[in-house]
């Protein structure tokens, strides 16, 4: 920790650092639509509706009943999940708070941002999870352990105590 800075101010005054959830900036995005009698059309634009330039998209589809995917963080990229088809569970973990997210409408994305751990899990039957990625795969970019993940997060904030050891 950086000893002139505010959370290590704060340690030796006897309050409680301060500290920003990056859940905090995580949201939703409603995408436009265009409706009429012949169905929908929604669209996104990076850096107009997603907050950030598209460098990559990927999908997940024929997931099988139970299974979990992601489980892991990143250190740069920040992604937005859509549900296209069906619905899903967006686990999130900043290791500071967890929070629970339901996807289940193609016109609305969820922005995760770096340092937020995440876990997709509940898929119904058919679903569909599109994702628009800020960055082109880096395998350097992903905390993949879940104990590195919480040292790193630590350690940005200033936490470098009763960390759990590797």
């Amino acid at each position: 920790m950086n000893p002139n800075s505010e959370n290590a101010n704060a340690l030796r005054a006897g309050q409680a650092p301060t500290v920003v959830s990056p859940l905090n900036r995580c949201h939703w995005i409603d995408m436009p639509s265009v409706n009429d009698y012949r169905g929908n059309l929604s669209f996104a634009e990076g850096g107009r509706h997603v907050p950030f330039d598209i460098k990559r998209v990927y999908y997940l589809y024929d997931i099988p009943s139970g299974a979990e995917r992601a489980g892991h963080a990143h250190r740069q990229l920040s992604q937005v999940f859509i549900a296209l088809s069906g619905s899903f569970d967006l686990v999130l973990d900043d290791g500071l708070r967890k929070e629970t997210v339901h996807l289940s409408r193609a016109h609305m994305g969820f922005v995760v941002v770096p340092f937020v751990w995440r876990v997709l899990n509940n898929f119904s039957g058919n679903s569909v999870c599109l994702v628009l990625a800020s960055t082109e795969y880096d395998a350097t970019d992903y905390i993949r352990d879940y104990g590195e993940f919480i040292r790193e997060t630590a350690t940005r904030h200033g936490f470098t105590h009763n960390l759990p050891q590797s």
